[in-house]
């Protein structure tokens, strides 16, 4: 690339991560109800002895790819009958259930196309017994694509030792399906925000006024039918009732099974009618203030139509709170949490327009607005825009911000600036040129001429930063964190 790179020393690590079509999932293989009545039809006119070879078949071929395959195979065929009129099909025999359940299984590849814009955090248990001096274990998460572009979030675990070097623990071929909790009860309050900040509010305030404070979703679905009664909805309420129902199964919360390895654990978009992608989550270590971490992870969900702000809470990454961010502020891509509160309030780096930075606080994690502008494109590596490349680092000299900016031909390249530890709508330093900008080998991929980050870490005087190549591939890089704010020049208020 032409550009002018920083004078700060990076180092590549040679760790590289790359997207394997072996990792797969399974999920149920739907279809419209009259050609599920006439498979069920076609596999219970077969005779005992064929059904039986066809499940062993499909045992034998698919159990040493998932961890219990007759489980999934019972499961998706109570989904599917779950779906239907008839309620014979409840007191089939397990053979026959289990040889349905096979045939409305399907796999899908996670990560055959792409895996990248990762982020990494200290792993929620450091077991002294596998670390040396000055080592720490950390979990990095990505986003992975595969068939459809349908996109989640798969992690790897690793090891940094005292040189910000890092060596990863074994990967499992396996990936395990969560199981899902869903959400009790949702509050009227939250669908009121966020539907008004979508401006749909309006058209569909009918079916809440039936509704309490706190609703569940048989109650919504109860308000829904009430209202298609009395009026014949417009496409516009449609598309409010349909942005409902969304919002619903946008909240919830998922769990794994407490001896699956950080490697096995995928989080998948509900559906493909419910979500098409789960984009660049930015996870971040927050001090609550009392000795005690949590995780959180902003995050977009995309339907096909419409953006999503989401957050990702958890405490030990087997156990994961999804729930739907809302506030006027709330209505963009790319938003990353400071990783402790500032001046009591909870804050977060946004690019509320598409093209600047801006800060946001709040008293609520899920509630956000009145974003202010800290910084707008200066440099030409970032004319056309620029976004955070993940949660502030703190230092002792200030907030480190990595970003990324876009310069000609829609090449990404990563910069930092450097914010008020108390008041960090000011902006102390800044790097002028870029931090890290595309090798060669790095140029071609999904989206060419594009290095991105989601956030890093710093560990014993080194930045340890994994980023992702041209939206395919992703490594990691680490630079001394002296080095970088030696070179960055001060910011005349």
């Amino acid at each position: 690339m032409d550009y002018m790179q920083s004078k700060v020393k990076i180092y590549r690590q040679k760790v590289s991560f790359v997207p394997l079509q072996s990792r797969v999932i399974t999920k149920v293989f739907d279809l419209d109800k009259v050609r599920i009545y006439k498979i069920f039809d076609r596999i219970l006119k077969l005779s005992d002895k064929e059904r039986q070879k066809i499940l062993n078949q499909a045992i034998h071929n698919f159990k040493n790819r998932h961890k219990n395959i007759q489980r999934i195979f019972k499961d998706n065929f109570d989904t599917i009958v779950s779906r239907l009129e008839i309620t014979i099909y409840n007191s089939l025999s397990l053979e026959k259930k289990l040889t349905i359940g096979a045939y409305f299984t399907l796999e899908y590849s996670i990560e055959a196309a792409a895996l990248f814009n990762p982020s990494m955090v200290p792993h929620p248990f450091q077991n002294p017994k596998e670390l040396g001096e000055d080592e720490l274990k950390v979990i990095i998460s990505f986003r992975a694509v595969g068939e459809g572009h349908m996109s989640s979030i798969v992690f790897r675990s690793g090891i940094i030792d005292k040189n910000g070097d890092i060596r990863m623990d074994p990967g499992s071929p396996l990936v395990e399906n969560a199981k899902i909790i869903h959400s009790v009860e949702y509050k009227k309050a939250d669908f009121a925000h966020k539907l008004t900040d979508m401006g749909e509010y309006e058209c569909v305030r009918e079916i809440f006024d039936e509704l309490l404070e706190s609703f569940t979703y048989d109650e919504l679905k109860e308000s829904i039918r009430i209202f298609r009664e009395k009026h014949k909805p417009t496409q516009k309420q449609e598309e409010a009732i349909d942005l409902m129902r969304w919002i619903v199964r946008s909240n919830y919360e998922i769990e794994f099974d407490d001896e699956s390895d950080v490697s096995e654990r995928v989080i998948f978009p509900r559906s493909t009618t419910d979500v098409r992608a789960i984009e660049d989550a930015r996870f971040v270590s927050f001090d609550q203030g009392d000795g005690t971490t949590i995780f959180y992870a902003p995050y977009t969900a995309y339907n096909g139509v419409s953006i999503l702000p989401q957050l990702i809470e958890t405490r030990d990454f087997f156990r994961f709170r999804i729930s739907t961010m809302t506030g006027p502020g709330s209505q963009n891509k790319g938003m990353a949490l400071f990783p402790e509160k500032i001046n009591g309030k909870y804050a977060i780096v946004s690019r509320n327009d598409n093209e600047n930075l801006y800060i946001m606080y709040s008293d609520k994690l899920s509630y956000w607005e009145n974003p202010i502008l800290i910084r707008e494109p200066k440099y030409p590596w970032e004319f056309i825009q620029i976004g955070n490349s993940g949660s502030p680092l703190k230092t002792k000299k200030g907030w480190l911000l990595l970003t990324h900016g876009v310069g000609p031909v829609r090449t990404y390249s990563l910069g930092a600036v450097l914010l008020d530890l108390k008041d960090p709508t000011k902006i102390i330093a800044e790097l002028k040129d870029p931090l890290l900008i595309p090798t060669e080998k790095e140029r071609n991929g999904y989206v060419p001429n594009v290095v991105y980050a989601c956030g890093g870490i710093i560990h014993n005087g080194w930045v340890v930063l994994p980023y992702a190549a041209s939206d395919t591939r992703s490594g990691i890089v680490k630079f001394k964190l002296d080095d970088l704010i030696n070179q960055m020049v001060p910011v005349k208020e």
